[in-house]
């Protein structure tokens, strides 16, 4: 069992920046990929991007790419999301999410946190 909690959201201006921290409870966090997803209202929960067990490898969605920025500390149990450039389509509440496998698809996350709301403004 994996718990999850996201902090570090808010409001910034378009333009800024903002750091989102996912910190895991249990000793088996580094056995995780790490995901990042985000919702805005009224539309589906859409891929951010991910880390892979010991952050070898990354991946982002097109959106983000160039801007996001993924990075996890296994001895810290935590991962991050830094954000920079926002732009008022970045609105959403972001999650963390903890999966067995290199998916963008949210099916196939076990663990997810309670989320954090990001609003950027224009």
């Amino acid at each position: 069992q994996v718990q999850l909690v996201e902090s570090g959201g808010g409001l910034v201006q378009a333009g800024g920046s903002l750091r989102l921290s996912c910190a895991a409870s249990g000793r088996t966090f580094s056995t995780y990929t790490m995901g990042w997803f985000r919702q805005a209202p009224g539309k589906e929960r859409e891929f951010v991007g991910l880390i892979t067990r010991s952050g070898g490898s990354l991946y982002y969605a097109d959106s983000v790419k160039g801007r996001f920025t993924i990075s996890r500390d296994n001895a810290k149990n935590t991962v991050y999301l830094q954000m920079n450039s926002l732009k008022p389509e970045d609105t959403a509440v972001y999650y963390c999410a903890a999966g067995r496998a290199p998916t963008n698809s949210p099916v196939t996350y076990d663990y997810w946190g309670q989320g954090t709301q990001v609003t950027v403004s224009s």
